[in-house]
């Protein structure tokens, strides 16, 4: 029926709008807080290119059907790159890094401990980590795989932490957030030492905190740039409270940065929410590396957290004249 084809034409037609809409909102650095939010959403409303190019030319719509096929092609380059992964290094230690937010601390601390252990995790970063959780993940056996930590806990869930199974130095609190960010230097024996940040800048809604949110991106690249400056390598675990199509997430990538998730092609870790009936549809949980390869990425349940946790198997350099070596 006429009237059948019209509305197929005219949701076609919304359905590529909304994709183009997608695409701009990834290529715009703003501070505009709905185009901020339409960002960390633009995969989804970019996938409605292909539903538009589908109803386009099935009522041929020529025109609309080569429209709708551009914005398509243009919003599959915007992915690809999370798609496509690296080779591994030769002559590299591999090792195991866990991101999690613990939920204001109220997480169950021994799930997430076991997941700790089943993964082999050599070093853990934690977000919203409170007083009260540092003891209750102690006693669910977290200090006995990973004995070495640097932690910052704060009352109101703004703490941040970082748990290692090696020796650590350096221990800095990094000031100027409104949720706390640390480092340290992780020096495992007979391996070549590199630093670990753990970090978490307020998230970008509502609107009073968007402009909060991007300014706290700008610190964190200054401060990942000037601890790369020391050649050594950096691994970084945070809830960025921003995703892949977030153009200040982008901006920490390059300069040596990788997202691990996109350098081993493991796609788009949905990670938020994870406290509901639907399956997350936000990637703002990574793990960056420097001077290091991300080999594998993934994401973990974290049992009674609103988030889901990062994996991320990243191979470090050997010290010179080791390469071969164990």
């Amino acid at each position: 029926m006429v009237w059948v084809r019209r509305v197929v034409i005219v949701l076609g037609w919304l359905a590529v709008l909304s994709a183009a809409v997608g695409v701009g909102a990834h290529y715009l650095d703003t501070t505009a807080t709905t185009l901020v939010v339409l960002a960390s959403f633009a995969p989804v409303l970019m996938a409605c290119a292909a539903a538009g190019l589908l109803a386009l030319v099935s009522t041929r719509r020529w025109i609309g059907s080569v429209v709708a096929a551009a914005v398509l092609a243009v919003a599959v380059w915007t992915q690809l790159p999370l798609y496509v992964g690296d080779a591994r290094p030769d002559g590299a230690s591999d090792l195991t890094v866990m991101q999690a937010n613990v939920y204001f601390g109220n997480s169950d601390m021994e799930g997430i401990v076991a997941q700790v252990k089943s993964r082999n995790v050599d070093i853990l970063t934690v977000n919203e980590l409170t007083p009260e959780a540092v003891p209750r993940l102690g006693e669910v056996g977290l200090d006995e795989v990973l004995p070495f930590r640097y932690l910052r806990p704060t009352e109101l869930g703004g703490g941040t932490g970082i748990w290692s199974r090696h020796p650590i130095s350096g221990q800095t609190e990094h000031m100027g957030f409104v949720m706390n960010m640390v480092s340290v230097r992780v020096i495992p024996p007979g391996q070549r030492p590199f630093v670990v940040v753990a970090a978490h800048p307020l998230p970008p809604v509502p609107r009073a905190q968007t402009g909060i949110w991007a300014r706290e991106m700008v610190q964190v690249k200054d401060i990942l740039q000037r601890l790369y400056q020391d050649a050594e390598p950096v691994i970084v675990g945070a809830d960025f409270n921003s995703t892949y199509d977030n153009a200040q997430f982008r901006e920490l990538l390059g300069d040596g940065y990788r997202d691990a998730a996109e350098q081993s092609g493991a796609g788009a870790l949905r990670t938020y929410p994870a406290d509901r009936w639907w399956p997350p549809v936000l990637a703002i949980d990574h793990v960056l590396v420097a001077g290091a390869t991300a080999t594998s990425a993934g994401v973990v349940d974290l049992p009674g957290s609103d988030h889901r946790g990062v994996v991320a198997t990243v191979a470090v350099p050997a010290l010179e004249g080791t390469a071969g070596l164990g």
